[in-house]
C-alpha cells in the first residue's frame, strides 16, 4: 500500500482535495452533492477532459501544445460545413471527418516543430494566432444554427428523475470521453510507442541512442492531440447544438492547469491519466462551486490562474530536483554508457 501511493502520490492528494472541497462545498450550498449536479458536472467537463487526454501525451513526450482548442473550433467549423455538403451525414462520417481534420491540424504542428526545429510552446502560439485569425477571418465570426438533426438531437445514454420534477442526465459526452480516457490510457501504458514517449520525453538524447524516432514521436504525439481535439470539437458541438467560432477560445488555459496540477511535469517523461481526470474534475468542481455559490466568474479566472502558477511552480522543482542527481552521477562517473545506454 506504501509502494502504491509513493508512486501515486498526485492522484491519492488530489482525490483527498476534491472529497475535501465536495464536503465543503455541501455544507455550503444544498445543491452540490444533488444527482442532478453531479451529471450536469461530467457533463460540462467531458470536453474539457478529451482536450485534457491529448494534451498529456503531448506533455509526456516533453512538448507543449495551446493551439488545441482553437483547432477544435476549426474542426466544428469544418466538419459542419463538410456535413451540409454531404447532405447531413451521421455518427460515422462525423466522427471520422473531424478526428482527419483535427489529426492534420496537430501534424501541422508537429512538422514546424520538427522540421525548422521550433521550440514547440513558439510553434504553438505561432499556429494558435493563425488557426484563430483564418477562423474569423473566413466566418466573419458567424455561427452556425442549422446543423444536422442527429447533431442537435440530445444522445441521453442514463437518465433519472428527481423529486423535484426535474431530470439527472447522462450524455453522448460522457461516453465519448471515457472511450478516449481509456484509449489513451491503454496507448501510454499498454503499447512500445507509449514507453517511447515516455522515455524521449523524460531523456530525449539518450531516446535517440537507443535508436528511437524522435521525428516519430513528436508527429504521434501532436497527431493524437489533434485527434483528442477534433473528437472534442464535435462534441462540443453536439453539446452546444450550435457551432460559434470562439465559443472554445481561452480553454487551453484551463486545460492545461488542470493536466499541469494532476501531475504531467513540464519538462516530459511523466503523467498519467487518472491524475489528469482528477486535475479537470478538480478545476470544474471549483468553477461549480463558486457558481452555486454566486461567486463572480472573474474570481474563477484568478483561481485559475492562480493553480497554473501553484502547478508551474510544483512541476519546475520536480524539474530542479534532478540536477543535483545529474551532477552527482556526473561526478561519480555514472555515465549514460555506464548504465546500458549507449
Amino acid at each position: 500500500m506504501r509502494k502504491l501511493f509513493l508512486s501515486h502520490t498526485t492522484e491519492f492528494v488530489l482525490f483527498a482535495v476534491i472529497i475535501a472541497m465536495s464536503i465543503v462545498l455541501a455544507f455550503m450550498t444544498d445543491r452540490f452533492l444533488t444527482l442532478g449536479n453531479v451529471f450536469d458536472l461530467l457533463n460540462i467537463s467531458a470536453v474539457n477532459i478529451i482536450f485534457a487526454v491529448g494534451l498529456l501525451v503531448v506533455l509526456i513526450s516533453g512538448g507543449i501544445d495551446i493551439s488545441f482548442a482553437v483547432a477544435a473550433s476549426i474542426v466544428q467549423y469544418v466538419t459542419a460545413l463538410a456535413l451540409e455538403r454531404i447532405g447531413g451525414g451521421g455518427w460515422v462520417s462525423g466522427f471520422l471527418i473531424a478526428a482527419g481534420i483535427g489529426i492534420v491540424l496537430g501534424v501541422i504542428n508537429a512538422f514546424l516543430i520538427h522540421r525548422f526545429r521550433i521550440i514547440s510552446i513558439v510553434a504553438t502560439i505561432a499556429t494558435f494566432n493563425v488557426y484563430f485569425g483564418l477562423l474569423m477571418f473566413f466566418t466573419k465570426g458567424v455561427s452556425i444554427y442549422n446543423l444536422p438533426d442527429w447533431l442537435t438531437s440530445r444522445v441521453i445514454i442514463y437518465e433519472r428523475e428527481m423529486a423535484d420534477g426535474s431530470w439527472a442526465e447522462i450524455t453522448l459526452p460522457v461516453v465519448v470521453m471515457a472511450v478516449c480516457t481509456l484509449a489513451t490510457w491503454f496507448f501510454i501504458t499498454r503499447t512500445t510507442t507509449g514507453r517511447q514517449l515516455y522515455a524521449f520525453g523524460d531523456n530525449p538524447e539518450g531516446a535517440r541512442r537507443f535508436g528511437i524516432n524522435i521525428g516519430a514521436m513528436q508527429f504521434i504525439a501532436f497527431g493524437w492531440l489533434g485527434l483528442m481535439a477534433g473528437i472534442a470539437g464535435l462534441m462540443q458541438a453536439h453539446y452546444a447544438q450550435e457551432v460559434v467560432p470562439n465559443a472554445l477560445y481561452g480553454r487551453e488555459l484551463d486545460v492545461l492547469a488542470a493536466v499541469v496540477l494532476g501531475g504531467a511535469r513540464l519538462g516530459g517523461g511523466k503523467g498519467s491519466v487518472l491524475g489528469c481526470v482528477l486535475g479537470v474534475l478538480l478545476v470544474s468542481i471549483t468553477q461549480n462551486g463558486l457558481n452555486l455559490m454566486g461567486v463572480s466568474p472573474f474570481a474563477f479566472k484568478m483561481i485559475v490562474g492562480a493553480i497554473i502558477l501553484v502547478a508551474i511552480t510544483l512541476s519546475s522543482a520536480r524539474i530542479g530536483n534532478l540536477v543535483p542527481v545529474f551532477a552527482t552521477r556526473k561526478s561519480t562517473g555514472d555515465r549514460p554508457a555506464d548504465r546500458g545506454e549507449s
